[in-house]
């Protein structure tokens, strides 16, 4: 009797739960504190337009001393026409030079053989040293600006930005990563520098006379690093956007 009658009561209340009306969702309004009214949106005040302030430009003056340029000789008077009419600007640091024609003659002379003579280093090498040193010495000027030649000289202007950072994440082969490795190391120890770093140039393919030219760049551009830090000398402009 006593199951019968807990089947009965058990039957009796889940027929009363099925009449009661399901239960609806409760809907929460948003409302302000007083009143009781929904809160109000914020008023949208109109988003003033910002017209961002032209930069100033990077490279004036093209070096922190004081020095007033001289006269140029005719042969740099054209060199510089020359550069104008093949770059579109003259390079600042033939500006830097330019106070005294004593010490820009045998600069230019001195870059141009060790940059665009003949050598068994193609002039893409060259500029891969030159960056390689550049970026140990963290020389603003000749990162941008050679940074910038080998990006055109390789087209690819990830390598230009690779080298300026870490030479070593660049993809390069043998030869080339053989060549930075000296570089480097005659740019940060070069008192450590001995046979055994020349004989690996030998075996990545480099002659005596090769190992010479990778020498005199990266000794340049040691020289050229130092001059430019102490002197603040500021890139062209127009570096920091070619071959990109």
């Amino acid at each position: 009797m006593r199951k019968a009658s807990a089947k009965a009561g058990a039957a009796k209340s889940n027929k009363t739960a099925s009449k009661r009306p399901a239960l609806k969702p409760a809907t929460i309004a948003l409302r302000a504190i007083k009143g009781g009214k929904p809160a109000a949106a914020p008023e949208k005040k109109p988003v003033a337009r910002v017209i961002p302030t032209p930069a100033a430009p990077d490279d004036i003056p093209v070096i922190a001393l004081n020095l007033a340029p001289a006269k140029l000789s005719p042969a740099m008077q054209a060199y510089f026409r020359k550069c104008e009419q093949k770059l579109g600007f003259v390079p600042n640091v033939l500006l830097a030079y330019a106070f005294d024609s004593a010490k820009l003659e045998p600069f230019v002379a001195m870059y141009n053989e060790l940059m665009l003579g003949e050598s068994g280093l193609s002039k893409l090498e060259r500029e891969m040293i030159a960056v390689a040193v550049s970026s140990q010495n963290r020389c603003y000027y000749c990162l941008t600006a050679h940074g910038a030649a080998v990006r055109q000289y390789s087209g690819n202007p990830l390598l230009g930005e690779q080298i300026v950072m870490n030479y070593r994440v660049a993809r390069t082969g043998k030869r080339e990563r053989a060549m930075l490795d000296f570089a480097v190391k005659l740019t940060s120890a070069p008192w450590s520098v001995e046979e055994a770093d020349r004989e690996r140039l030998r075996r990545a393919g480099f002659s005596d006379r090769d190992i010479w030219d990778i020498s005199a760049v990266a000794s340049f551009f040691n020289m050229s690093n130092r001059v430019a830090s102490a002197t603040d000398m500021r890139p062209n402009t127009s570096y920091h956007k070619q071959a990109r």
